[in-house]
């Protein structure tokens, strides 16, 4: 072998060797791929929150082989013990670094307590909380839930932006003895007062009450056409209930009434029952798809402009967003105490603009507003 030739094979091999060096060194192994950590997800059934259930879904579809998920007990509230074993057992797993629990029904604290326990370090992310605030707050890395006072101003002041000239809030006892219910309530009593609307309090049949949800369903049935009477065509609908929103919705496309937002604002709450409106294999978790869905089905009962909602479920976004908070900030690209970074991945997550703060100085106790969403406009 000629000394050329040699020459030629050594600066190859000397080449290819740096190339490599290079290669490992400038663009080493992300810490962040989906191997490297798992992220626990706990929601509703589909029978229970499927708009929980639908958000995990999505989540999962983007991130392959990234969630281990598991849904809560129906019954959750008598099974406490099995939903923090769920929790628990999601945390057994080394690979799990991070876990969102949506919702974050009772047993949530206990749950959090026994996994501090042995993993001090797992960051959780729990999304509509049930328990106290005080308990939740410091436990939990961010927790995420609509702004309920903030709602008692947005709430007449989008009834207004759609024409209303009054304001009925139906609720029952046991819902006014919640302080965030009886609070949003006054607000929105004061804000109505303000913006020059009349404001309208009745006492509905409690659905856990006698008669149950039947019973109360009916009652809006038959009173919202009385107050329609009444105060005229221009007065905005408002229930505490999840249960009254069907009825609600249905009985202000019949009398022509204004239905500024659920309880719970969703495109999927109460609107395809009210409006016989099926939601498709194809555009279930596509709530663009359903807003237009609803839209048409709106125009063509002559109610265009009358309703409105969130553009996204709060229970689809807690999922979603709640995986793409843990998944950045387990690779580090956000900061957890950062309201601002925070918002801004809840804003695209729900495609639309969100406005948040925080509870307390005491942790990352995030509450939002969204957007509101005319339909049929």
């Amino acid at each position: 072998m000629s000394k050329k030739v040699l020459i030629l094979i050594v600066a190859v091999v000397v080449v290819g060797a740096l190339a490599i060096y290079l290669t490992k060194t400038s663009a080493p192994e992300v810490a962040t791929d989906a191997t490297a950590f798992k992220i626990g997800l706990v929601t509703g059934t589909v029978s229970q929150n499927e708009d929980e259930y639908r958000g995990a879904e999505a989540a999962i579809a983007k991130y392959p082989g990234l969630i281990k998920h598991v849904t809560y007990p129906d019954n959750f509230m008598q099974e406490q013990e099995t939903y923090i074993a769920q929790i628990t057992g999601l945390a057994a797993d080394p690979d799990v670094k991070a876990i969102i629990i949506n919702q974050a029904v009772p047993g949530t604290v206990a749950a959090i307590r026994q996994v501090r326990e042995i993993r001090p370090e797992m960051i959780f992310i729990a999304g509509e909380p049930h328990e106290d605030p005080p308990l939740i707050e410091p436990l939990v890395d961010v927790t995420l839930i609509p702004n309920q006072p903030e709602r008692g101003r947005t709430i007449p002041q989008l009834a207004k932006k759609m024409g209303a000239t009054a304001l009925l809030h139906y609720s029952f006892p046991r819902h006014m003895s919640y302080a965030q219910l009886s609070e949003r309530r006054d607000i929105m009593r004061e804000e109505s007062e303000k913006l020059g609307l009349t404001f309208v309090d009745v006492n509905a049949p409690d659905p856990m009450g006698e008669g149950g949800i039947p019973a109360s369903q009916q009652f809006i049935l038959e009173d919202v056409p009385r107050q329609v009477a009444k105060y005229g065509q221009d007065i905005a609908l408002f229930s505490t209930n999840c249960a009254m929103q069907e009825p609600l919705i249905a009985a202000a496309v019949q009398t022509g009434a204004i239905f500024p937002e659920q309880c719970c604002p969703s495109p999927t709450h109460g609107y395809p029952g009210a409006l016989a409106l099926e939601i498709t294999d194809e555009i279930k978790g596509n709530f663009p798809e359903i807003l237009k869905a609803i839209d048409a089905k709106l125009i063509e009962v002559g109610r265009p402009g009358r309703f409105a909602t969130w553009p996204v479920a709060t229970g689809f976004l807690h999922s979603i967003a709640g995986v793409e908070i843990a998944k950045l900030s387990l690779e580090g690209q956000l900061d957890l105490n950062d309201i601002v970074a925070v918002s801004k991945v809840m804003s695209e997550s729900a495609e639309t603009e969100i406005d948040m703060v925080r509870l307390s100085d005491n942790g990352n106790f995030y509450m939002y507003i969204s957007d509101s969403y005319i339909l049929g406009e």
